[in-house]
């Protein structure tokens, strides 16, 4: 599948397009917003690059896309209005032009909490996650096949290939998981029937991803 991953240039996003351009199961194709990100991508193995402005139009880079990863964010430390126009109107922007396109799948990744911002009393963090989770809404009520990923705390440790899913994880103390699962994880999403239209929490665990993905 041609694959738009969106957000390749953040740090999750870096780890995307390496995985899956060195994969050759699929063809990673990388959004950036600056010609000077080119050959960075480049050299992690993006097969294509298209540059595009998640707060502009972006009609140019859904087209001829097959499947999306969307792993874009402003960070909960942006302020609310880069908040609000990356993670929640310029997700919503890509879903609308997915659906118009004839994407066939849209993996999001969203975050764990995207479903009860009001938990939290970090305003900054308040705000990611109602982005986040009215950007998920969206992508719901789209007739797109979807995957909805909504990882715990992130590392930057190893990848150890297992991992826990589950609509709702209640045991969160001292947890975590590597990006680099997260990315596997995004990627598995892609052709994994078992998660087809399907909202769910990861952290590291004890099953291999596959395994984890298919008791869903």
């Amino acid at each position: 599948m041609n694959v738009l991953i969106v957000g390749a240039n953040g740090t999750t996003g870096n780890i995307l397009v390496e995985k899956l351009g060195k994969s050759g199961e699929h063809k990673a194709v990388a959004m950036v917003r600056k010609e000077e990100q080119k050959a960075k991508m480049e050299q992690l193995g993006a097969d294509e690059l298209v540059i595009a402005d998640l707060e502009k139009d972006i009609e140019h880079a859904v087209k001829g896309m097959d499947a999306v990863i969307f792993a874009a964010g402003s960070g909960s430390k942006t302020g609310r209005d880069k908040t609000y126009a990356v993670d929640q109107e310029g997700a919503k922007q890509l879903v609308d032009q997915a659906e118009k396109h004839g994407v066939k799948r849209f993996v999001m990744l969203s975050s764990m909490g995207a479903g009860n911002p009001d938990a939290t009393s970090d305003q900054n963090m308040k705000a990611y996650l109602e982005a986040k989770g009215s950007a998920d809404e969206h992508l719901q009520k789209s007739s797109l096949s979807y995957v909805i990923v909504r990882p715990g705390p992130l590392s930057n440790d190893e990848e150890n290939g297992q991992i826990e899913a589950k609509e709702k994880i209640e045991d969160m103390k001292d947890r975590s998981i590597p990006r680099a699962d997260v990315a596997n994880v995004l990627i598995e999403s892609l052709t994994n029937e078992h998660v087809t239209n399907k909202i769910f929490e990861i952290l590291s665990g004890e099953r291999r991803i596959e395994e984890a993905l298919e008791s869903m």
